[in-house]
């Protein structure tokens, strides 16, 4: 060949003279094995055709022999199957020739149920048909890739009798029950539990993984974990709770009762943890107790009636104790100012600090008040700061430097520093319970409930201190008074379900004498108090409430924290919201379509329920100016239905470009919001990228919006990159009072407890939702859907509903006496290992640090050293280590 034939292949392909005036393929050229092996297979099959019956069996055995022995790979087929192709109809005709009484005619079908793998027509299902009608037993001596095929098509064949059977009817899939019977057992010793799980969701046995001894030691972790993260493909909600049970049980066979005990919370059975700490279960003691911290990371209303050590654990009675201890380990224990947080020094040197100095003189109430909260927010649970509780004279009247409401929000402030301390915090804000003024006594209500929010105390401190203010013989206390004192209860007791507090509250919320305002935070509260009970007591009482407002009482932007209350009570519920939409239906004032629809996004938290999110997306369609404040709450909805959800969250980020491009301006304005709600204390580059561009808009709401928004994302991370671009807006917006008091509080959020709070509300690897904490960001995010008249006016203390998403992020190893242990972790980005065979590593690109270790959002541990091994699977928040016992004599590796 020249060197013009290589530029020009085609030519050459042209005037190849093998496929010169001809359109049919070369027939492919055939080794002298394959010629005999051919040769042999057609030579059995004309033997079958025969009637001589004495001929049969060997042609039989040497056609299941070949087929058998023949080597596959993921790139071909069987040599015999496909030798085999142009006989498969003859073959069948054969089949169908043979009488019944033929010896071989079962064997003949086992053939036949192989050679249809590949064969048959799609959708056929000649391949279980022929099974079916054949041996039903050893099914895996066909190997790997005939028991895939065959276990697609049981699953088929199952669905398709259900379909079309008579619904009184029962249904006989007894036949398909052999198979899998066999099936089943085949696949999970060569570990494809995968495909074991798929077939027994599809055919409805999953019992069966529990019954039969299919499930041991060895593969437990990878079944466990594909049904589980199967859970958000399963729409059907009694297949969701066969699933979990499944899971539930499997773990508990094991003794894995940390495990078991994180499905019994995902389902909320109370009869499963109670099963979980019974004396016939056996499980040890610390066991028992990692259990009861993982209760009370999910502020669990569980309690033992004759254990008062667990039911501390359970109640975080020690939570103060070892997160000062922490604190001290990591030496954090200098307060930090907010000048500190705002970095005025730095900017002063580049010659821009005047600016900023000369708007706060003017507006020195609303600076101060931004420092309140910034130095709440900073020094979170330290117990220490410079402004409220250093000790010395100008520090104590930093109180009287704020006017007003910012009073009220000043002295709960204290509640934040001393965050979890019940005992020394109550002896801090006393003196506030004395002052004369009605804000700051306001202030200390509010600041009790958040001292004691996720703790529990045998003295009950915030129920017997704010009980006074609410009860039927207070008099001459003012509505101030009244409100903060509901709300400090509904933080205090956040998912405890009490019953002396609804008792309380209730008759706050159904009386139409009493202040909106007062009303409307008292179901909020109480709704946190109860958040996904579905109680129907007091949903009526709030639906009664709404339903008996007037227009003027539902105008008013404090209303909506009442329809987030009802929310709140079906938070994750699904479709046990239906009967309680259509009473809400029935109001007529634009504030019933909002409550509608906060129900149904709340109903709807972290399921990924797809037809949800199109319903909502079709809400934010219509082109509304006006009375539109419902299409908001919609696409908070769609973030909230998707929250948690990896695939769920990006696909949202895409149709959030579309709304902020196409939706009218109250859609765009909850867009930066529902953004935060998706990556709370996850500072995704883009998501910060998008936000940070945002907060130039030329809408003060969306930049306003966008701003709150980058301190929620970055929530407690001290990043980096976020804490510039506000140091930035701090710059650009120095002349404007609201964005830079927006501005301050997410600098503030950014620096939660100096890095070591978080407000992401899942736990346990990502898998558990918080139902208080969220109810306590969408409280938030509700109060910033109208700005001007809430943060920004005189409900900035609404602020405070982040005490109970408030956790620490860090990672602390324990003993049984709970005093800190240090020892070796590896700390890496996790990895998904479901459905990989084998034993996967978990995490990536990790590090080795000494515990305790921060952990970021998608940060997994595990223990690095051979000294001590965890009471948990889920190296996350506080976790008990027991010290190995080294036998003497030999060497630890």
């Amino acid at each position: 060949m020249t060197k013009t034939d290589k530029k020009e292949p085609i030519a050459v392909a042209v005037t190849d003279e093998k496929k010169k005036g001809t359109d049919k393929p070369v027939p492919e050229e055939l080794s002298e094995e394959d010629k005999a092996l051919k040769e042999g297979l057609e030579l059995a099959v004309t033997r079958l055709r025969e009637d001589d019956t004495s001929l049969h069996k060997q042609a039989l055995d040497h056609l299941i022999n070949e087929i058998k022995s023949s080597t596959s790979s993921m790139t071909s087929v069987p040599k015999p199957l496909k030798f085999l192709r142009s006989h498969y109809g003859t073959l069948k005709s054969v089949y169908e020739s043979w009488p019944l009484m033929h010896s071989l005619k079962r064997l003949m079908a086992d053939v036949l149920s192989v050679l249809g793998m590949t064969m048959a027509e799609p959708g056929s299902r000649e391949c279980l048909r022929f099974k079916l009608q054949g041996t039903q037993v050893n099914v895996s001596s066909w190997g790997h890739e005939y028991v895939r095929s065959l276990a697609g098509e049981i699953s088929e064949e199952y669905n398709s009798r259900m379909i079309e059977a008579p619904a009184d009817d029962d249904v006989d899939v007894d036949d398909l029950m052999t198979l899998v019977d066999d099936i089943v057992p085949f696949q999970m010793k060569h570990n494809a539990e995968a495909e074991a799980v798929d077939l027994l969701v599809e055919v409805r046995q999953l019992n069966k993984l529990v019954e039969t001894p299919v499930v041991d030691e060895r593969n437990y972790e990878r079944v466990c974990l594909y049904l589980i993260r199967s859970a958000q493909f399963i729409a059907d909600p009694d297949d969701l709770e066969t699933l979990f049970d499944t899971a539930y049980a499997i773990y508990k066979a094991q003794k894995k009762y940390t495990d078991a005990l994180r499905v019994a919370i995902k389902i909320d059975s109370n009869e499963k943890i109670a099963e979980l700490f019974s004396a016939e279960l056996g499980a040890t003691s610390v066991q028992r107790s990692q259990m009861a911290l993982i209760l009370a990371r999910a502020h669990s209303a569980f309690a033992l009636e004759d254990d008062d050590k667990l039911n501390e654990l359970i109640g975080n009675a020690n939570l103060a104790e070892l997160h000062q201890a922490v604190i001290r380990d990591l030496d954090l224990g200098t307060p930090r100012t907010p000048e500190e947080v705002y970095k005025t020094a730095a900017v002063e040197t580049r010659g821009l600090g005047s600016r900023i100095a000369a708007n706060t003189a003017v507006d020195s109430a609303r600076a101060n008040l931004a420092s309140t909260f910034v130095n709440a927010f900073v020094n979170a649970a330290h117990c220490s700061d410079k402004l409220m509780i250093s000790g010395t004279a100008e520090d104590t009247q930093w109180l009287f430097k704020n006017k007003g409401h910012g009073m009220l929000s000043c002295a709960a402030s204290l509640g934040m520093l001393m965050m979890w301390n019940v005992e020394e915090g109550l002896n801090q804000i006393d003196k506030f319970f004395h002052d004369g003024d009605d804000f700051v006594k306001s202030g200390a209500c509010l600041g009790v409930g958040i001292i004691s929010s996720g703790v529990r105390n045998e003295s009950d401190a915030a129920l017997a201190l704010l009980t006074d203010y609410l009860d039927d013989s207070a008099v001459n206390v003012s509505t101030g008074v009244r409100t903060a004192s509901a709300m400090g209860l509904g933080l205090a007791y956040a998912g405890a379900q009490r019953e002396e507090v609804k008792e309380l509250l209730e008759g706050i919320i159904g009386n139409t004498d009493v202040n909106i305002l007062e009303s409307s935070m008292a179901a909020l509260s109480l709704a946190l108090v109860f958040t996904g009970t579905c109680n129907d007591d007091i949903g009526s009482v709030i639906l009664q409430r709404l339903m008996e407002s007037s227009d003027a009482d539902l105008t008013n932007t404090a209303s909506r924290f009442m329809c987030l209350g009802l929310g709140l009570l079906y938070l994750g519920k699904g479709e046990r919201v239906e009967a309680v939409l259509e009473a809400v239906r029935t109001i007529e004032h634009a504030r019933g379509r909002y409550a509608e629809v906060t129900l149904e996004t709340c109903a709807y938290a972290g399921t990924g329920n797809v037809l949800k999110v199109q319903s909502m997306l079709r809400r934010c369609t219509d082109h509304l100016t006006e009375n539109a404040e419902h299409q908001a709450v919609a696409v908070l909805g769609i973030a909230l239905t998707n929250i948690g959800e990896e695939i769920g969250s990006e696909m949202t980020l895409r149709t959030f470009e579309h709304l902020l491009h196409y939706g009218e301006l109250p859609v765009r304005r909850a867009v930066p919001l529902a953004l935060a709600l998706l990556y709370l204390s996850h500072p995704d580059y883009s998501v910060v990228d998008q936000l940070s561009r945002l907060s130039h808009d030329a809408d003060a709401d969306i930049a306003q919006c966008a701003i709150l928004g980058l301190g929620l994302v970055a929530g407690g991370t001290n990043n980096a990159r976020v804490t510039g671009l506000l140091r930035q807006l701090a710059e650009f917006y120095a002349k404007e009072a609201n964005h830079l008091f927006i501005v301050r509080i997410a600098q503030g959020l950014v620096a939660m407890g100096k890095g070591l709070l978080s407000i992401s509300p899942f736990h346990s690897d990502r898998f558990l939702l918080d139902g208080p904490g969220v109810g306590g960001i969408l409280a938030v995010l509700h109060a910033c859907l109208d700005l001007k008249n809430t943060i920004l006016d005189k409900l900035h203390y609404v602020l405070y509903f982040l005490t109970p998403a408030m956790h620490p992020r860090y990672l602390a190893l324990i003993d049984e006496a709970g005093k800190l242990v240090k020892t070796s972790v590896r700390v890496g980005q996790a990895v998904e290992t479901v459905g990989q065979a084998g034993r996967p590593k978990t995490i990536t690109g990790f590090q080795t640090h000494t515990t305790p270790v921060l952990l970021g959002f998608k940060d997994r541990a595990e223990l690095a050293g051979g000294e001590y091994t965890s009471a948990s699977s889920v190296m996350e928040g506080v976790v008990i280590a027991e010290k190995i016992e080294v036998p003497e004599g030999t060497e630890t590796k």
